[in-house]
């Protein structure tokens, strides 16, 4: 029997948030040079110890009088006056204004001894030794004054301001070389999983390994609330080395952030190194996703265990976390929101907190869309194609399109994409999106793509074989593939029947595809359509990528495989043609202004745009 045990009581999110937030703030400072203190928080208040500016000054370019000689001055009548020096910013005045005298004087130059004014150039008429004041001015015009900007003593900044380049500046003109900032509260982040690797190491599938996810986004989260992320590795599923571990992070750390073997499972053990050796207050909240959280304290180290698919951790980091961090940092306690239209109805029935993840489109009126692109928390392509979340309350049922909703976005630096495809995954497509900025592209095959165009979601959209577009739509683009049967070395199959009377190992494409469409057209010409089907080795074996069939025969995991030429051109494998495809695209009626749509349009105009890619002409 396996060591299972179910969580307690799950908690909701408000509650989470709440003993989250509970925890004890760090309280540490640092003091580091004002040059290098944007985006820091002063940890004390700043007075200044001097005038700013240090005297009085020429606001505009002049010159310099006694004011009460002007009086009665006008444009018919003006009052002349001798003009004894010249002054610039940053010279010392050496001669004073005395009665019949002016000083020329330029912007930001030390106002002369016995002036108490500046008369506007334009209201001068200069008169060799002279000058004619056409205009009266008023003790203290054009004039700044010591200390009119900052007073010696004022409160300059106060404690628990965030500084910006603006308020650096303020730091600069009263002569701060350094300042005193909070320290930055340090996160431990710690991943944890025997199935994980690091990126950039050797991956081996045949073993069910996967790369390392969290590691990376939760760094990138902490730092962008204001924290200073440590990183400590991919803790293994052993409770001794998980546990030495975690001791030594707690030691070194403010918060710390771990990821995975949260649940109630025989291999997730650090539900127990808590309660062994610290304290666990929440083990599970109300939420999807996230609901195997943990929020507790190591060795007195406050911790909150996210759960390991990545989309949950990042929900629930957002969510309850990343408040209490931009609190500590002094950041932007808020996250950036941004509202928008629903584009289609999402449902959900479970009766629990609900964050969906959604992407962001503008449409042809400039109007912002919201989509769930939500393929479950398990999906890294639902962060990667995702600007933000969605929150539906547990009562919440439904939420209708049309409908305007709040998105919390997972970044402040987070803005819609230019160019918003979806539809069929083609190497021709890609080279025509190469080098426009901010292209989303969504694979998700020629059904998908129709489906979005039709629900007025995706800008353009990649479609092979038949549609029907042509009256709600604008083509783009058309060309050919040719496609067919990639083949491992030694292995010659010359059309469908030799692939099912062969001992072979087959990759076919996952369905919704148009390779695979195609794939079943020529099978349902043959003699035998239903037989063939039960004789290939692999025919249900569905890939979702353009190269994932290519992959396995380079693995040597299978022998013959559904692909491009131009696929098999590239990676050397050998390549039974079987037909020639159709690829469309179209972009829809109200998207066709959009500047990116314009660009791909370009692109597609371009003769050259498939040299190099085997099998492809341009209709």
């Amino acid at each position: 029997m396996t060591d299972r045990r179910e969580m307690r009581e799950l908690v909701t999110p408000a509650r989470a948030r709440e003993a989250i937030g509970n925890f004890e703030a760090p309280a540490g400072t640092e003091t580091v040079r004002v040059e290098r203190a944007s985006g820091r928080v002063l940890a004390e208040p700043i007075d200044a110890g001097i005038d700013v500016p240090g005297f009085d000054r020429a606001s505009m370019d002049g010159y310099a009088v006694r004011a009460r000689e002007t009086a009665g001055a006008g444009e018919m009548d003006p009052i002349e006056l001798r003009v004894v020096d010249r002054l610039a910013a940053g010279e010392r005045p050496e001669t004073a204004v005395e009665a019949g005298t002016a000083v020329e004087i330029a912007t930001g130059a030390v106002l002369p001894e016995g002036a108490d004014a500046v008369v506007m150039i334009e209201r001068c008429e200069a008169r060799g030794e002279t000058v004619a004041v056409e205009r009266a001015v008023a003790p203290g015009a054009n004039v700044m004054s010591a200390g009119s900007d900052v007073a010696a003593g004022d409160r300059a900044l106060s404690a628990g301001t965030r500084l910006a380049p603006r308020t650096i500046g303020l730091l600069a003109a009263i002569g701060r070389e350094t300042v005193p900032v909070r320290t930055a509260p340090t996160v431990g982040i710690l991943p944890t999983g025997d199935e994980l690797v690091a990126p950039g190491s050797e991956l081996s599938p045949a073993e069910g390994e996967i790369y390392d996810v969290n590691g990376t986004t939760l760094a990138n989260a902490v730092r962008e609330t204001g924290g200073e992320p440590l990183r400590y590795g991919i803790l293994p599923d052993d409770e001794s080395e998980m546990r030495e571990t975690l001791s030594r992070a707690a030691a070194e750390c403010d918060l710390l952030l771990t990821a995975g073997s949260t649940s109630a499972g025989s291999g997730d053990v650090l539900y127990r190194l808590v309660e062994a050796n610290g304290e666990l207050t929440i083990h599970g909240v109300s939420i999807k996703p996230g609901k195997p959280t943990i929020v507790g304290r190591y060795d007195g180290t406050p911790l909150v265990g996210l759960p390991g698919y990545p989309v949950s951790a990042l929900s629930i980091f957002r969510l309850l976390v990343g408040p209490t961090l931009r609190e500590w940092a002094g950041t932007d306690r808020d996250a950036a929101t941004v509202t928008g239209r629903l584009a289609r109805t999402e449902r959900y029935d479970e009766g629990r907190h609900r964050a969906v993840p959604v992407g962001l489109v503008r449409d042809g009126s400039d109007d912002l869309l919201v989509y769930p692109v939500d393929r479950g928390s398990g999906a890294t392509t639902s962060l990667a194609y995702a600007d933000g979340v969605v929150e539906m309350a547990a009562d919440t049922r439904r939420l209708d399109a049309g409908e305007t909703v709040t998105v919390e976005l997972f970044s402040t630096s987070d803005r819609p994409p230019e160019l918003l495809a979806v539809g069929e995954r083609d190497p021709g497509f890609l080279a025509a999106i190469d080098g426009i900025d901010r292209t989303r592209y969504r694979t998700l095959g020629s059904t998908g793509g129709q489906r979005w165009l039709a629900d007025g979601i995706a800008d353009v959209a990649v479609v092979t074989g038949e549609n029907s577009f042509e009256s709600t739509a604008e083509t783009l683009g058309c060309w050919t593939r040719e496609w067919g049967l990639l083949l491992a070395d030694g292995i010659d199959v010359d059309g469908v029947a030799a692939l099912a009377d062969g001992d072979y190992r087959f990759v076919n494409r996952s369905r919704g595809s148009g390779l695979q469409e195609a794939f079943e057209a020529v099978i349902d010409g043959s003699d035998d359509p239903e037989g063939i089907r039960e004789k290939i080795d692999g025919y249900g074996i569905g890939t979702h990528g353009i190269e994932s069939a290519a992959r396995r025969i380079e693995r040597g995991s299978a022998d013959v495989g559904l692909g491009l030429a131009t696929t098999a051109d590239r990676l050397g494998l050998g390549f039974q043609g079987l037909g020639v495809q159709p690829v469309s695209v179209f972009a829809a009626a109200d998207r066709v202004e959009k500047p990116a749509v314009g660009r791909l349009a370009d692109r597609l105009d371009d003769e050259r745009l498939f040299e190099g890619l085997t099998g492809y002409a341009v209709d």
